[in-house]
């Protein structure tokens, strides 16, 4: 599972010209499953996850300092499914995406998460999974982080 944390002011996700799901001060996620991942739900390592998407100091104190975290600051989220994380670019100039969770498999680890992640933490909204989405934002700082269960696990 690779998660792409950005700090927003805000973000939003369009599907056609509606909004889908919008929040202001929090972090706008991408969300992308592997292949292998379809053991990760009910382990440690995907617990981790959710516990770092919450708990990491990436929003600044009174003095600017990033010692805040999401909890902290009581912000929100903005999950976005993105297979195209594990997309291979080693070969030619055409990614492949064989890396990827398979549509319905990647489409259950993604409710998976979100209802995991939403009995933690009520500020949760989302991007539409299958749907061709506009996802607009205003990344704070800037600030990206990426978490990759691969580097919890040994």
């Amino acid at each position: 599972m690779k998660l792409i944390l950005q700090r927003v002011k805000w973000a939003r996700v369009l599907v056609g010209k509606k909004v889908v799901g919008e929040i202001q001060s929090g972090l706008m996620v991408l969300v992308g499953f592997s292949s292998q991942d379809y053991v990760l739900p009910g382990k440690k390592i995907w617990e981790l996850m959710q516990d770092k998407l919450l708990g990491l100091r990436i929003f600044p104190d009174n003095q600017g300092k990033m010692n805040l975290s999401l909890e902290d600051i009581q912000g929100r989220i903005l999950l976005v499914p993105q297979f195209t994380l594990y997309a291979d670019c080693r070969k030619g100039r055409r990614p492949g995406f064989t890396e990827s969770a398979p549509y319905e498999q990647a489409s259950d680890l993604f409710d998976k998460f979100t209802m995991d992640l939403k009995s933690k933490w009520t500020g949760v909204e989302l991007g539409r999974f299958g749907s061709e989405m506009e996802v607009e934002l205003n990344n704070s700082g800037p600030v990206t982080i990426i978490l990759d269960s691969d580097d919890f696990t040994s």
